[in-house]
């Protein structure tokens, strides 16, 4: 059953990643092939994410900020390239949606409410609802685990945020066709570094202060019951 949750949870993360990044590479260059120009070529490649976005807010039926954010990129990018004739810009457009969140998530930590606790969560508890109340009580009074919480938010957001500065540096100097490709490797890049930066610093020390919590927890009632039974002593 947890496989088959963390199998779900994983088509949920990278499906749409999977649409938004290897798809539209993909027809980006088959329509090259078929003979369109460079911004073109762009343009349509970059109506499969923006169709998917409109799709994903009208099956939810709420507005999701990043979900808006990316339709709002994807067209203004699409206006401003037909508008410049520039297919530079609309490969520099993509680090919008980096930065925004990256910096969402760095002004989170500054907050004290660290973004990505809301996904860390459920990842490292895993539906335990001793582990959940572990984490609560260690998220209200453990100023160490706080700390961790801050750092595991802190890489992510450094992570998309340096993503975002190769990204821009990248449109501009390599080649249109190259760049097509190595800004995907460029965002697969920093997740894959956040994921194991942050596992290492982050994820590793909490699953270990969460099951000392637990193990704290189910020692209190027996230390409890052997003062309360011990025999006083004359």
């Amino acid at each position: 059953m947890e496989n088959t949750g963390n199998a779900a949870n994983a088509k949920k993360n990278f499906g749409p990643l999977i649409v938004d990044a290897v798809i539209p590479t993909a027809a980006y260059y088959l329509l090259k092939h078929e003979g369109l120009s460079t911004v073109s070529a762009l343009a349509w490649s970059s109506v499969v994410p923006a169709v998917r976005t409109v799709w994903s807010l009208i099956k939810e039926r709420q507005l999701n900020g990043l979900a808006a954010l990316m339709l709002v990129v994807n067209l203004v990018g699409l206006v401003l390239t037909f508008l410049t004739g520039d297919p530079r810009l609309m490969l520099a457009k993509d680090s919008a949606i980096s930065s925004t969140v990256g910096i969402g998530i760095l002004v989170s930590v500054a907050m004290g409410r660290p973004m990505m606790s809301a996904g860390l969560k459920p990842w490292l508890v895993k539906a335990d609802n001793a582990k959940s109340e572990a984490w609560d009580r260690l998220s209200a009074g453990s100023a160490r685990f706080r700390r961790i919480e801050r750092t595991f938010s802190l890489v992510w957001g450094t992570a998309l945020l340096a993503e975002c500065a190769v990204r821009v540096v990248g449109a501009y100097t390599i080649p249109v066709d190259t760049m097509i490709w190595l800004g995907g490797v460029f965002t697969g890049g920093a997740i894959l570094l956040a994921m194991i930066v942050g596992s290492v610093v982050a994820v590793a020390p909490m699953e270990k202060l969460i099951e000392a919590e637990l193990t704290e927890k189910a020692e209190a009632p027996a230390a409890t019951a052997t003062a309360i039974t011990a025999p006083a002593t004359v």
